[in-house]
């Protein structure tokens, strides 16, 4: 076993392990000299000393070595050291389609064709190179991250020569075609019936075959009848189903001869759905008589003997439904000389039988020769002449074997009607329509009656059932994602589901969310009619003109907007000479422009004018003065000049004078007058005369 951070061939780096088969482990490693991650798969320790092993693990990288395909998994590298045997090959970033398939329970329609459709490329490219892959399952599949399909593990793939090759089952035994399950031989299209139940896991989510061991499934592919997917699952179109059945007809000779045939198909199944393309080859009894001659003998003897140990092992493992281990383990307990002996026995065996069926068959073709002879010598003689008119009819019509009646299938499947014509020796033709008086898979109609004589072999055409084109289409869709409303639909019936869809405007329904199908919810309609999808795309845009403001107050404004369905926005203050007090100066966006329903205007409310009339004081003493002049908001600044004494502190003059309209704030002068004097000393002296004045006046109240 590989450690983590171990390297081999002093270039891959061991990052960790990511898996495990049957021969193998599989390790993420990194490539040093290309700096590159791959996948390296290393033999297990238990098969590295079994020459068989290691020549079967050589083959593989040998045979998928040379397939370079972007649905192929590359091989780059094959190599050993000290004992350990590995291939390097492309590392997928990814999941296998089995485990998506799990994940998903049922992959869509469409999405199934397109990884067949891979896969097919892929098988396709390695049959051209005579390379037959034995294991294509779900398992074998990887899905990388970007959607890219990928067949990987080439494990028991060998080179297919012109010659028959024989192979053993060691495919997973869901998986494998019935000639491998017999230990058969096998060819390219062996790979096309794996690829036919893969397809049906895919669209079903099941496989076809179960059972209580790989024998009971192995059988079922072998003898069993495999259930039509439509019946899992309605909506599988019929072209689908038809290459499915196709693909997994128990004979190889029915299946598709090749890759490139079934890709054809899948391709038209994609435009033509319901369409019956598809041509699945009758059974003919009248195949010719081989002959085996001397050197067919002993060419049969010689692939026979020519098995080898390993063949003989791994056959015997699945027939006892043993792992390969037990089966080691009982051999290393009871020896090999007996099983030789067995198989010596077996071959004797083998030759006495085969002698035996051919001299069988040379005596019967004696007999037939001799009776042929008999019968001509006697008609010759006369003895065969008929003795009456009614008995000569009679002769004929029982020996007209050319000449066959058709039946009435009206009612049955097309399996079930083909196998009734089949034995009658017709042949049918199908194709699909409405019908609302049969169920979905009923024969409603043939163009030959019941009873009517034909030549063998005509081909009766007949009208199988889709079932009533008329589907009520489901409610609950408003408010669901398109996807889940597709889905709705897709599950009630409906088959063309518009993957484009229509707009609207919605109040109720948000953006991105289904309003309504069309046609609508409850109505009926052909399942195969296209159903669209309308989509929200939000409340709708409705402009309005705004109104003018321009004078009014605050709430008839509001009262004027609301019934625009507009709101008030920002408000904000300013004086103005021209719009009295409260009432709106401006706003913004102005009148008659053109907004969303919803916007906001923003408006400008008037504090009053802004200028005033200069009130008179003259006269006035100073306090007084000074208060009317603030009242009126403005501003005072006083100063002093001699005066008559009748003026001695009063108002003398002021500036601005009074009446004059300014702005407020605006500071106004006021003069105060200080009385009269004739000398200069009584002037410096005012004061304090004034003071003696005032005191002698005291004195004089006083007394």
């Amino acid at each position: 076993m590989l450690k983590i951070g171990m390297f081999l061939g002093n270039r891959y780096e061991i990052i960790s392990k990511i898996g495990s088969g049957g021969m193998a482990d599989v390790y993420k490693a990194k490539c040093h000299k290309l700096n590159r991650f791959v996948a390296i798969k290393v033999l297990k320790p238990e098969f590295s000393q079994d020459q068989s092993f290691v020549s079967k693990f050589r083959m593989e990288a040998q045979s998928a070595a040379c397939l370079s395909h972007p649905n192929i998994v590359n091989i780059y590298d094959v190599g050993e050291e000290n004992g350990i045997y590995y291939i390097v090959m492309e590392l997928i970033e990814g999941i296998t389609l089995k485990k998506y398939i799990e994940r998903r329970k049922k992959l869509e329609i469409r999405e199934s064709i397109e990884v067949a459709m891979q896969v097919a490329r892929g098988l396709e490219a390695a049959h051209a190179e005579h390379i037959i892959h034995r294991d294509i399952k779900p398992q074998n599949i990887m899905i990388s991250k970007d959607g890219k399909v990928k067949v990987t593990d080439f494990g028991i793939a060998r080179a297919a020569s012109s010659q028959t090759i024989s192979s053993n089952t060691m495919g997973s035994v869901h998986y494998i075609s019935p000639e491998q399950a017999r230990g058969g031989y096998c060819d390219e299209r062996s790979d096309i019936y794996s690829l036919g139940i893969t397809l049906y896991e895919m669209l079903t989510g099941r496989v076809p075959f179960e059972g209580d061991s790989t024998v009971a499934v192995a059988l079922q592919h072998i003898q069993g009848e495999m259930v039509p997917p439509r019946q899992y699952e309605q909506l599988i179109p019929i072209s689908l189903e038809r290459i499915i059945m196709k693909c997994t007809q128990k004979k190889p000779e029915l299946r598709y001869n090749s890759a490139t045939e079934l890709i054809e198909d899948l391709k038209k199944s994609l435009t033509m759905p319901n369409e019956d393309f598809v041509k699945i080859k009758q059974l003919s009894s009248d195949s010719p008589t081989m002959i085996f001659n001397g050197r067919d003998v002993d060419r049969i003897k010689n692939e026979t003997r020519a098995r080898t140990e390993y063949d003989r092992r791994a056959e015997h493992a699945y027939q006892m439904d043993m792992e390969d281990s037990e089966y080691r383990n009982r051999r290393d307990r009871y020896g090999d000389d007996d099983d030789e002996d067995d198989d010596d026995d077996d071959m004797e065996d083998t030759d006495s039988r085969f002698e035996k069926i051919v001299t069988y068959i040379g005596i019967g073709v004696a007999v037939v020769i001799v009776l042929i002879i008999g019968a001509i010598g006697l008609r010759a003689c006369g003895l065969f002449s008929q003795t009456t008119k009614e008995s000569s009819s009679a002769a004929e019509s029982s020996s007209d074997t050319t000449k066959t009646k058709v039946i009435n299938v009206l009612g049955m499947t097309y399996d079930q009607a083909s196998s009734a014509l089949r034995d009658a020796g017709l042949s049918i033709k199908a194709t699909y329509e409405i019908s609302e008086d049969y169920p979905e898979g009923q024969i409603f109609e043939q163009d030959l009656k019941e009873g009517e004589e034909v030549d063998r072999s005509t081909t009766v055409n007949v009208k199988v059932s889709t079932g009533s084109g008329q589907l009520t289409i489901p409610s609950g869709l408003t408010g669901m994602t398109p996807q889940e409303a597709a889905q709705a639909l897709a599950t009630a019936g409906f088959t063309n589901v518009s993957s484009s869809y229509e707009e609207e405007n919605s109040d109720s329904v948000a953006a991105g969310l289904v309003i309504r199908s069309n046609p609508d919810s409850g109505t009926k309609a052909d399942k195969t009619m296209e159903i669209h999808l309308v989509v929200s795309k939000g409340p709708a845009v409705v402009e309005v003109e705004v109104p003018s403001l321009y004078g009014m107050k605050e709430e008839d404004a509001r009262s004027l907007l609301s019934e625009k369905k507009l709101t008030i926005g920002d408000i904000s203050y300013e004086s103005s000479d021209e719009v009295s007090s409260g009432k709106i100066i401006s706003q913004s966006p102005g009148s008659s422009n053109k907004v969303s329903e919803g916007s906001k205007v923003d408006i400008v409310i008037s504090t009053g004018s802004s200028s005033v009339k200069v009130p008179d004081v003259r006269w006035s003493s100073l306090s007084s003065a000074t208060a009317k002049l603030r009242d009126a908001g403005l501003e005072v600044e006083v100063e002093y000049e001699e005066s008559s004494s009748s003026e001695k502190d009063l108002v003398v003059s002021q500036s601005p004078s009074n009446g004059s309209e300014v702005k407020k704030g605006t500071t106004v002068t006021i003069i105060i007058g200080m009385g009269s004097y004739e000398t200069e000393p009584a002037t410096t002296q005012a004061p304090e005369e004034t003071t003696q004045s005032e005191d002698t006046g005291d004195q004089g109240a006083g007394q």
